[in-house]
């Protein structure tokens, strides 16, 4: 039980975190139609073109793409050539496209031909790029790839690392040895800013992880990494102006200012900006630890180790606040160069501002309302701060009120609605609502999800060109330097092609396919999506028999934050930054391959009235494999702490291999389930799809179908026998 007194956890939950929830049918609808299979009918039925695209699984899917005739071998004599224009970023661009080609098909690769004539691939680009990256440069390329050679052209060097990117993806393993397709493509991504937010202040992330997470991003042509870099739990970067920010407030987990720079020259090589957030004047625990006179309440600080909205909030009534901002605003606008100064401002609660008398007093004198007035105030002032040092400021929701100039930007958490509404009053805007990958949505949801959504009713041309983009974001409280990876791969390659191909682009099943072929090449990167979790498995199964494990596992998702965080209240737990992530809510994916599968196993059998012999012999097979599972798992659980929460979701599974047998059996007889049966499988249904131990079986709903199909007259239809 929480002490009298404590604050619920309920308080401490972000709304900027609210999750977008869906009607169970609607959901249901989502979920089969995203995973449906094709039939062979189906394929036949499109022409030879349409074939061939159906075989090329780049994501995100080119602006314009069209097949040719044959492919292009991938073999030891490849070599690619620079014409135009060059300069060293392109040389190293070069170098990085032949060793991932080399490393993907495992082919000795030469460095460059000598002249455009003899190289297999011929880039051409027109113009150099911009010192400093900015949102506004051509990105576009064209790629032609024939059975003789390749030709890639852009107006500047970020078009051909998009290409490279693409070129990459179309390689594939044929009959003949690798190849990439004969393909005429034209493509330039439909928004100018595509993003991703990591929060690296309440788990911090390292600095060679954020490197690979960067060759992430450039492989699915996102060009903006947003580092949030202060809130309660730590300030992540070095100041020499205010060293006690760091050496303070962050529990010796910082960047150094040469690995920013550092960092920055990194991404910048790969097509990708860095954005920072200082959030402020809320979530700045960890600035008042070294500078507790910033505060609206006289100190002591500590590191908060909570998560959530806190009281501690900066002074906006006093000059020596602005003048600390200004000399640290400036530092780090010189360390990051790019356009954008990100100030966060969100989530103030304003309760030290209402205690404090002299802050009370100043709000008087200068006919500030209430404390969303004094935020206004206090962000005003900023961004002159901002604009002083060249920079546009950027910021959450709540920065946009009245005297503000229309060149800051919104970052919504709101909506869409929220991002409509500043365009129409000539703000530019991002939305992020939509892509919170902390939220543990499938990757099918985040695709619906466009930052245009109903833009064409609210907004005229002009204001509709004020939406750039969005942001996926990576709230860090469950997120670990074992983990991150798979919290953010593959499912912000969704997000990234929803920000980059046009609207048009709507075919979840192709997303799907695409996804799943481009995980296994990131790997190939250096990122750990796959190779963490089967780590993270092994310490929990404490053995490399890892089997039994890996199979309940493989059906498993995490809860949602909420109903994570409920749970924690519920065994009268706080879960803070010091709490151990390895149990396996934090090791599973946040989607269920395996449980995707199954689905579409039922579907296509359910779709076939039951005539599909393959599907059921495959349904009979898996819902034997549970049953016998559960056997074979809770000998290991036996004596493993760590395990122990597991074994009633494990009988669980084997419950629902019984019923899923039983349905088929029903089926087979072309007799209908008997109701008393079928309300009893519910029972068992539902209790399996209740949340335990912060996860959920995926495979639960797809049960309820079949057995939901098996209380219909099969006699109906031809069963499969």
């Amino acid at each position: 039980m929480l002490r009298a007194g404590r604050m619920s956890y309920s308080t401490y939950l972000r709304p900027r975190r609210l999750r977008m929830t869906l009607p169970l049918p609607l959901a249901l609808l989502i979920l089969f139609s995203g995973i449906a299979l094709a039939h062979p009918s189906q394929t036949a039925e499109l022409s030879s073109g349409q074939q061939k695209l159906a075989r090329i699984t780049v994501v995100p899917w080119p602006a314009d793409i069209q097949a040719g005739a044959g492919q292009l071998p991938i073999t030891q004599s490849f070599s690619i050539s620079l014409t135009g224009y060059s300069d060293a970023r392109l040389e190293r661009a070069g170098e990085r496209f032949l060793r991932n080609l080399s490393r993907q098909t495992g082919i000795p690769l030469k460095e460059y031909s000598p002249n455009a004539a003899s190289a297999v691939l011929v880039v051409h680009t027109d113009r150099a790029s911009l010192p400093v990256q900015d949102m506004d440069e051509d990105e576009s390329y064209t790629l032609d790839v024939t059975s003789s050679g390749a030709k890639l052209n852009a107006p500047n060097p970020l078009g051909i690392l998009h290409g490279f990117e693409t070129f990459l993806q179309l390689v594939q393993a044929t009959p003949d040895g690798f190849a990439a397709p004969a393909v005429h493509i034209e493509d330039k991504p439909r928004f100018p800013w595509r993003g991703l937010s990591m929060d690296v202040s309440r788990h911090f992330i390292s600095f060679e992880a954020l490197k690979r997470n960067i060759d992430g991003l450039a492989a699915v042509k996102m060009n903006v990494l947003h580092l949030h870099l202060s809130d309660d739990q730590g300030f992540r970067v070095e100041s020499k102006v205010f060293p006690k920010l760091q050496e303070l407030g962050s529990d010796g987990l910082y960047y150094t200012q040469t690995q920013i720079r550092e960092l920055i020259e990194y991404a910048r090589d790969r097509g990708i900006r860095i954005v920072p957030e200082f959030d402020m004047p809320g979530h700045s625990t960890s600035w008042f630890v070294g500078y507790p006179e910033l505060g609206s309440a006289p100190g002591p600080y500590s590191i908060e180790r909570r998560w959530g909205i806190f009281d501690p909030v900066m002074d906006p009534t006093r000059d020596e606040t602005y003048k600390f901002l200004d000399k640290f605003i400036g530092e780090m606008t010189a360390l990051f160069p790019d356009r954008y100064f990100h100030i966060g401002g969100d989530e103030v609660n304003g309760k030290q501002w209402d205690a404090n008398a002299g802050i009370q007093e100043f709000m008087r004198a200068h006919d500030l309302k209430d404390d969303a007035a004094l935020q206004q105030y206090f962000t005003v002032r900023v961004q002159k701060i901002v604009s002083k040092h060249h920079k546009f400021m950027i910021g959450w929701d709540e920065i946009l009120g009245p005297g503000m100039p229309k060149d800051i930007v919104i970052q919504s958490w709101r909506g869409q609605d929220s991002l409509a509404a500043a365009a129409q009053q000539g703000y530019r805007g991002l939305l992020s609502s939509g892509y919170y990958l902390d939220g543990m949505w499938h990757a099918s949801q985040h695709y619906a999800v466009d930052p245009m959504s109903n833009a064409d009713a609210k907004l005229t041309s002009d204001q509709q060109k004020l939406i750039l983009g969005g942001e996926a974001c990576m709230w860090a409280e469950f997120a670990s330097e074992e983990n991150i990876d798979s919290r953010l791969w593959p499912r912000t390659a969704a997000i990234a092609e929803r920000l980059w191909s046009p609207q048009r682009v709507q075919d979840v099943d192709s997303m799907y396919r695409r996804i799943d072929a481009l995980s296994w090449r990131l790997e190939f990167l250096g990122l750990t999506h796959r190779s963490s979790y089967t780590a993270m498995l092994g310490r929990l199964a404490g053995t490399d028999n890892m089997a039994p494990l890996r199979l309940l596992g493989d059906l498993l998702e995490p809860a949602s934050l909420h109903t994570r965080e409920q749970a924690a209240i519920k065994a009268g737990e706080i879960e803070t930054s010091e709490t151990p992530l390895n149990r396996m809510v934090d090791a599973i994916p946040p989607e269920s391959e395996s449980a995707r599968d199954f689905s579409a196993t039922v579907n296509a059998f359910v779709a076939s009235k039951f005539t599909d012999a393959t599907a059921e012999s495959i349904l009979r097979n898996t819902f034997a494999s549970w049953q016998q599972n559960d056997g074979q798992l809770r000998v290991r659980i036996e004596g493993n702490s760590l395990l122990r929460e597991l074994a009633p979701i494990s009988r669980n599974l084997a419950l629902l291999g019984a019923s899923g047998l039983q349905a088929l059996n029903y089926i087979d007889n072309k007799e209908p389930a008997p109701d008393g049966w079928k309300a009893a499988q519910l029972v068992i249904i539902n209790q399996a799809q209740a949340p335990q131990a912060d996860v959920l079986l995926g495979v639960a709903p797809s049960v309820e179908a079949l057995v939901q199909a098996s209380a219909n007259d099969p006699s109906a239809y031809g069963a499969s026998h």
